[in-house]
């Protein structure tokens, strides 16, 4: 991945005002995640393709 910059920093909605999950930024070709409750910690990098495989594994509980 390259060293720009993720933009567009969501949280999931469920989490509401909470500040105990993480939040997913947009990049170019993948997704960026961070830790809502220290992000000057640094973020995570994925490509679009890796990103779009964790999805669909979340979707389909696989992780349960």
């Amino acid at each position: 991945m390259t060293a720009e910059h993720p933009t567009n920093w969501r949280k999931p909605t469920r989490s509401s005002t909470g500040n105990a999950c993480v939040e997913v930024g947009r990049l170019a070709d993948g997704a960026a995640v961070r830790d809502t409750k220290n992000r000057d910690a640094g973020h995570l990098t994925t490509s679009r393709a890796q990103w779009t495989d964790f999805i669909a594994a979340v979707k389909t509980n696989r992780f349960d």
